[in-house]
């Protein structure tokens, strides 16, 4: 897997139904600390809405996530918002839904499909981007082969993260995940270049 895809800023959406309204908030995010903190700011600023419910998936694995019902009925609410940012494929996101009561009770699969069109609704109005993965090394080397770095750095993409040109040339750099295998194996090549994975 070389890349993975994520919403570009913040959307909204919107889904009404019998009277209760259901505001979607989606939101790049990339941790689970960043996510929470966002849903108490929503709960502060929609004090007066009945529930706040929200779904995040995390990493570029889409292993870390997590649906919250906020006292909807278990599976109705947070579990669909969820199920729109798997449909999507989409990770480093987070969906909220606030949502205020209309007096009219829309039983268990109302709130499912309120809850799932007003996730829907603010992936839509997203703008959806595809990032590569990236990993970072470490390398070194003497000023007699800063020229075969500086080419590799040049021919595989890498970006600097850190540059130290003193007695030595050391570098630490990101590589997109398409290349890292063809660049371990280019630095194998030359036994007078450092290098670790961090």
């Amino acid at each position: 897997m070389n890349t993975f895809l994520t919403i570009k800023s913040f959307s909204e959406g919107l889904f009404k139904d019998k009277g209760s309204k259901f505001f979607a908030f989606a939101m790049p995010v990339k941790t689970a600390e960043e996510a929470l903190e966002e849903v108490k700011k929503k709960r502060k600023e929609f004090f007066d809405a009945r529930h706040v419910c929200y779904a995040y998936m995390l990493g570029a694995e889409r292993l870390d996530f997590r649906a919250n019902d906020d006292g909807e009925p278990s599976g109705t609410a947070g579990k669909p918002i969820l199920g729109q940012i798997n449909s999507n494929d989409l990770t480093d996101i987070l969906i909220i839904v606030v949502r205020y009561f209309g007096g009219t009770l829309l039983g268990t699969s109302g709130l499912i499909s309120a809850y799932k069109n007003a996730a829907a609704n603010a992936i839509e109005n997203a703008e959806i981007v595809e990032i590569d993965i990236e990993k970072t090394l470490s390398i070194a080397c003497n000023y007699d082969n800063l020229q075969f770095v500086m080419k590799i750095i040049k021919d595989y993409e890498l970006k600097v993260l850190v540059q130290n040109l003193s007695l030595t040339c050391e570098f630490t750099v990101s590589c997109k995940n398409k290349f890292y295998d063809d660049l371990l194996e280019k630095l194998r090549g030359n036994f007078l270049v450092k290098f670790e994975e961090l």
